[in-house]
């Protein structure tokens, strides 16, 4: 029984370690989960159940993927040395539409952020990954964050975009809160599994698939 013991806390050490490696390449899974204040908005979340985000990274480059009923489908390809956001959408009603811009951000959409520095840490699957508080307007909505971010894992946020270098490393774990419709609604993500593995440069290009025509107006 005592062999059995130091095994399982030989192993159970052993994971913790792998844990913590720095990761350049592989992928992520996240539960994303929508709650709101409104009862009758609240019903339809939950009806919908959570959703998933999987994300795709190597180096400097990721690709999100999400897909909801609300939303349709959605690829956002970041490349960090490039300065540059590809995003994909796939909607009913609307089409196969694509957006390229940059994701550097003004000086106006920087006086828009105000982000601060938490005192607490949490661990996500293994990660210490340090607390901040992030307060912006997007779409003239205000919006709070809070999340938990590791630097241990090179994966570029789409999240993070707009708040420049005010905050370091990949959010494992996050709520955001923000009014639709007159109603506050939460997101909240967790990452849930992490894989090291290959990654094909082709899902983190930014040349635009056949078929996706770009949106105006945008």
């Amino acid at each position: 029984m005592k062999k059995i013991l130091l095994f399982s806390f030989g192993l159970m050490l052993s994971v913790v370690a792998t844990a913590q490696d720095a990761i350049t390449e592989g992928v992520l899974i996240a539960k994303q989960t929508l709650a709101s204040d409104n009862e009758q908005m609240n019903a339809q979340l939950k009806a919908m159940g959570d959703s998933q985000a999987i994300t795709y990274f190597k180096g400097a480059k990721s690709r999100s993927e999400t897909s909801s009923p609300m939303t349709g489908d959605m690829v956002i390809i970041v490349d960090g040395a490039e300065k540059q956001m590809l995003m994909l959408v796939d909607q009913p009603g609307m089409g196969k539409k694509f957006m390229l811009q940059s994701i550097v951000p003004s000086e106006e959409d920087l006086k828009s952020v105000s982000v601060e520095k938490g005192d607490e840490t949490k661990t996500v699957m293994g990660y210490e990954c340090q607390q901040y508080f992030v307060k912006m307007k997007q779409n003239g909505q205000d919006v709070e964050m809070q999340m938990f971010t590791t630097n241990k894992i090179s994966a570029f946020s789409h999240n993070t975009t707009a708040m420049g270098d005010k905050i370091e490393g990949y959010p494992l774990y996050f709520i955001m809160t923000l009014k639709q419709m007159g109603a506050n609604i939460e997101v909240t993500s967790e990452v849930t599994e992490i894989k090291q593995e290959s990654v094909s440069a082709d899902k983190l290009s930014l040349t635009p698939p056949e078929g996706y025509t770009k949106m105006e107006g945008m």
